[in-house]
């Protein structure tokens, strides 16, 4: 038996497609098997008088490929993409008081990643290691991923964590669920979820998005590079920063431009209920309206790599590479200026008047806004934070691709794996839903295979359900 295996990587009108070629003789027959990567393909089998005409007609075969651009490849085995990590040379404070901190969490390491809501303060960090807090500051879970965290970012019910290695796991359930892949060729930078839909920005000034199936819509191009901002709202619409401007893009489109607004040097980007905020290197916050005009400039001292809002969109909020956070009224009006204490602010999200950081030193830092809390500092009175640090134990690397069974008297919704030409998709067995498909995590995917699940939803957009909570095998 002779086998020999290609793959080829090329651009398309909705992205860069992956394929695979593949071709087995065995005495008389060659076996070929083609498509995308990720899918089993085509296959067919031909006979030949002899061995030696199978063998000559396989070489044949592949070498028509090869001319094709079709390289010699290894199963399973797909280059190791290129890692930008977002870099601040982060500088100490000049200023003379620090801003209130609450707790401090020292994660380990550098922290990008950070999602906020009433019952958990998610961070994750460049080591891989990702924690679950309560509001309180008190470790709820931890897991730790193969390669460094992006960013987390929520979506409805949903908890996702995208990876330096193009994963994006799904974590609303006890076991991390792979929800995306990205493709090797895509430098991540940055990247948001909304309604399922993925959109992803990148070194190169691409934005791409990807549906629920995980299957590649389109990409857009812009004519700057360093896409530190991306940012999805419930419409479909597509907020997108870079060196050159600050774009907006129907995500259920076809990736064409709604408005474009040259706004330099985006760093980061935040969407507020009727603004959208871009972060700068040229030391301000940017607010645009959500037609693409400039509503006003809010200026810092040094570039801007984070910033947030609250709520009613009455305080913005930046933090700069001098480890300093700043407070601006609607109007650009500079409320206030002080150091973190903890070194520069890659991220940061509000609630409640609390605004929450990820940092340079790897803190997640919980800080009191309130105003009484800030008039408080700024007159010389100090707070001695809460310092909680990471569990030493070690953490085993996320298994996603783990099934347990569903334990005794379990109730939920019966799904079950069908194959449709040579994509492997999922659908409902339980009575009472529409015939739709399933977002479903790829790797757990078996024809045939039944699954039990905690519940499923209708996508707000789509025709399709998604998962909620936790995902058994099924007998």
């Amino acid at each position: 038996m002779t086998q020999y295996y290609l793959e080829l990587s090329e651009e398309e009108t909705n992205g860069i497609s992956h394929k695979f070629y593949a071709v087995t003789t065995e005495d008389c027959s060659v076996t070929i098997q083609y498509g995308r990567i990720g899918t089993d393909g085509s296959k067919s089998t031909s006979s030949y008088a002899t061995p030696q005409e199978a063998e000559k007609m396989a070489l044949k075969k592949v070498n028509e490929k090869k001319r094709k651009g079709y390289t010699e490849a290894i199963k399973g085995v797909r280059k190791k993409r290129t890692i930008t990590r977002r870099e601040i040379v982060s500088q100490p404070s000049t200023i003379k008081h620090t801003v209130p901190i609450v707790w401090k969490f020292n994660s380990g390491s550098r922290a990008f990643g950070i999602f906020i809501d009433q019952q958990t303060c998610w961070v994750g960090n460049q080591a891989g290691l990702v924690y679950k807090l309560t509001p309180e500051g008190e470790i709820i879970n931890q897991y730790r991923f193969a390669e460094g965290v992006k960013c987390i970012v929520g979506d409805s019910n949903w908890i996702y964590i995208g990876c330096d290695d193009g994963n994006v796991y799904d974590l609303s359930g006890k076991i991390p669920r792979l929800a995306y892949e990205i493709n090797e060729n895509i430098d991540i930078f940055w990247l948001d979820i909304r309604n399922g839909l993925l959109g992803v920005s990148d070194s190169g000034g691409t934005l791409t998005t990807i549906n629920y199936e995980d299957e590649c819509q389109w990409s857009a191009k812009s004519a700057g590079i360093h896409a530190w901002m991306v940012r999805c709202d419930e419409d479909g619409r597509i907020f997108y920063g870079d060196s050159d401007c600050v774009s907006c893009f129907d995500g259920w489109g076809n990736g064409t431009a709604i408005w474009k607004k040259a706004v330099s040097r985006v760093l980061f980007g935040w969407l507020g209920q009727e603004y959208v905020y871009a972060g700068t290197g040229n030391s301000n916050v940017t607010v645009l309206t959500r037609q693409g005009e400039e509503k006003q400039i809010c200026k810092a001292d040094n570039a801007v790599f984070s910033c947030a809002v609250s709520p009613d969109e009455q305080y913005i909020f930046a933090g700069d590479s001098y480890s300093s956070l700043y407070c601006f009224r609607p109007t650009g009006e500079r409320l206030w200026k002080l150091a973190t204490g903890c070194g520069s602010a890659y991220s940061m999200q509000y609630l409640d008047e609390k605004l929450y950081i990820v940092t340079t030193d790897g803190s997640l830092a919980c800080i009191d806004v309130s105003e009484a809390a800030i008039e408080a500092v700024m007159n010389g009175q100090t707070m001695t934070a809460r310092k909680i640090t990471a569990p030493t134990s070690p953490t085993q690397l996320v298994a996603s691709d783990m099934l347990e069974a569903a334990p005794a008297n379990t109730a939920g919704i019966v799904l079950q794996c069908i194959k449709e030409g040579a994509k492997l998709r999922i659908k409902v067995v339980s009575s009472g839903y529409q015939d739709w498909y399933v977002q479903f995590p790829r790797n757990l995917r078996q024809e045939g295979k039944f699954y039990l699940v905690d519940g499923i939803k209708e996508a707000s957009k789509g025709g399709f359900y998604r998962v909620i909570g936790n995902i058994y095998a099924h007998t």
